[in-house]
């Protein structure tokens, strides 16, 4: 009976907390091709529809990850990218790439973004600060399976790893939300705004299973006003 309760209290002291990070954000204040955050995805089948909404604050004038989910077999099933280039961002969908022009892109500000994509029709489309892209074409038919690595702070180049310095982002990151379906543009802006909407299904951030490894500090966030009493 012994050996049985141990078994347990170590089984569950494998599996990270889950956390109410409502006001906080994951801080990575140095470039690195280690320190990174791993999200446990709450999904069993196969993703046909998405959409992933985050808000991102950085300085950085060289490309950087915002959001990397890989499976064993592609490195980048869903890669959400931030070149270098000012208004451009870069989506791609198991290996194909998209490339949007002529969006917001706050250097040294709240960037909130939100990026939308579904199978049937491979209908892609990015948010940014309450601006919209047109919609464009982005691998139609296919679903992504197998099990899920999904990364903060790196860009995966293998299965959980395959990180390189140069594609870290450094900044901080708060609000994700990752949901099984496209959000109708009016759910959309009330993310876009900080107004009341419903969390992710696939990733909650008020409800985040989560590790984290190297220089990353979770701290308070600052994108909604504050009041500060003495």
């Amino acid at each position: 009976m012994a050996a049985v309760l141990l078994f347990i209290v170590l089984l569950s002291g494998c599996k990270a907390d889950v956390d109410d990070l409502s006001g906080k954000v994951f801080s990575f204040p140095e470039e690195s091709d280690t320190s990174h955050v791993k999200l446990s995805a709450n999904t069993q089948t196969p993703i046909s529809a998405m959409t992933l909404c985050l808000r991102f604050f950085s300085e950085q004038h060289r490309g950087q990850s915002l959001f990397s989910l890989a499976t064993p077999s592609h490195d980048n099933n869903l890669l959400l990218f931030k070149p270098h280039q000012l208004g451009k961002y870069r989506v791609h969908v198991e290996g194909a790439d998209l490339d949007f022009f002529g969006l917001p892109d706050d250097k040294n500000g709240w960037n909130s973004v939100c990026w939308t994509w579904q199978s049937g029709s491979g209908l892609t489309q990015l948010w940014v600060n309450g601006k919209r892209s047109v919609r464009a074409f982005l691998r139609a038919n296919l679903s992504i399976t197998g099990k899920p690595s999904v990364i903060l702070g790196q860009e995966q180049d293998t299965y959980g790893g395959g990180f390189h310095m140069k594609q870290s982002f450094v900044g901080d990151i708060t609000d994700v939300h990752l949901w099984d379906r496209v959000l109708s543009p009016c759910e959309i802006r009330l993310y876009i705004e900080g107004k009341s909407f419903a969390p992710g299904n696939v990733l909650n951030w008020r409800a985040l299973e989560y590790a984290s490894e190297g220089n990353v500090f979770v701290e308070m966030s600052d994108f909604h006003s504050v009041i500060c009493k003495n």
